[in-house]
């Protein structure tokens, strides 16, 4: 087993030796990174790669480490992209990592995941942003000295290039301070896919919410049904207008699913019959004025959660 894991290490050696010094053969430049710069020494976003992780030269999994192909490690073979062409003739492309790349996105990712397969994981393939043909190059930047997305002052905005409706939501005067860069999108989202539904990075909707809000996850004695079943019955995750990032301010929200007939916030008379005024357990907090407890509830007494 070891010779054979030696037979195969040398054979890719040899593979390697010969990209860098008979380019005609294997197709790669014989100057590697040196022919590419001969052109692009003046771009300041092809430069930037030196001040990040892919241009290690110390880094023996850098495309820049020792034995590796540098730029052509990523964009492919360049011999036939940077030698002579004639007047007239379009220059032969190697694979551009951009939003108006001819390289298909398919071929882009795959040459990303050959090396950060343990960073995607195996639930990218069939995931929201897979299926939607959304290439790595979309959201990371390989040319600098830190990449947008992996910061959570600047993840958001990246996130919001293609999530419109929820920068809008995160704008409003109840949200999770992911405009102050306290938070990234990420905490609650696994973007390289997951099995849960919407990306989330657990299991349900209310196991990520209690990541943070642990205070609220029970068990309690007396449950109040919605909270136990998805706690965006009533939240706004993105944010929202209301106190609390409630979906609708109370009483509008409770009387959603609980009815007023027979309850206190319904003024009756003498005869039992409706009344035409207003209730005071409506002002304010309302319904919370006095079932302040929405969550549940583990008072002997607070079947109403009232205490």
């Amino acid at each position: 087993m070891r010779l054979i894991t030696l037979v195969i290490a040398a054979a890719m050696l040899l593979v390697l030796t010969a990209g860098s010094a008979s380019g005609q053969e294997s197709g790669y430049s014989r100057k590697g990174a040196d022919t590419c710069l001969a052109c692009h020494n003046e771009d300041a976003n092809v430069l930037a790669i030196f001040r990040g992780k892919h241009g290690v030269p110390s880094d023996p999994d850098s495309p820049f480490g020792h034995g590796q192909l540098q730029c052509e490690a990523c964009h492919g073979p360049g011999d036939e992209h940077a030698g002579r062409v004639r007047r007239g003739q379009e220059r032969p492309p190697v694979v551009r990592f951009s939003a108006d790349s001819i390289t298909p996105v398919a071929e882009q990712n795959a040459l990303c995941v050959n090396c950060h397969q343990s960073d995607t994981g195996f639930a990218w393939h069939g995931s929201g942003h897979d299926d939607n043909s959304v290439a790595c190059a979309d959201c990371h930047v390989s040319h600098t000295e830190n990449d947008p997305v992996l910061s959570a002052a600047t993840q958001p905005e990246v996130c919001f290039d293609c999530h419109q409706q929820q920068r809008t939501e995160t704008l409003k005067p109840y949200a999770h301070p992911i405009q102050h860069g306290s938070m990234a999108c990420s905490d609650c989202h696994n973007t390289h896919g997951d099995a849960a539904e919407l990306l989330l990075v657990r299991q349900s909707v209310n196991e990520t919410c209690h990541d943070c809000h642990a205070e609220v996850r029970g068990p309690y004695l007396w449950e109040h049904a919605p909270v136990t079943e998805d706690c965006t019955t009533c939240h706004n995750p993105h944010g929202s207008n209301h106190p609390g990032m409630l979906s609708m301010r109370a009483p509008m929200l409770c009387q959603s699913c609980h009815s007023q007939s027979g309850h206190p916030s319904l003024p009756q008379d003498e005869r039992g019959l409706p009344a035409g005024t207003p209730s005071q357990f409506l002002l304010g907090q309302s319904c919370m004025n006095c079932h302040n407890q929405v969550h549940g509830s583990n008072h002997p007494s607070g079947s109403k959660l009232m205490r």
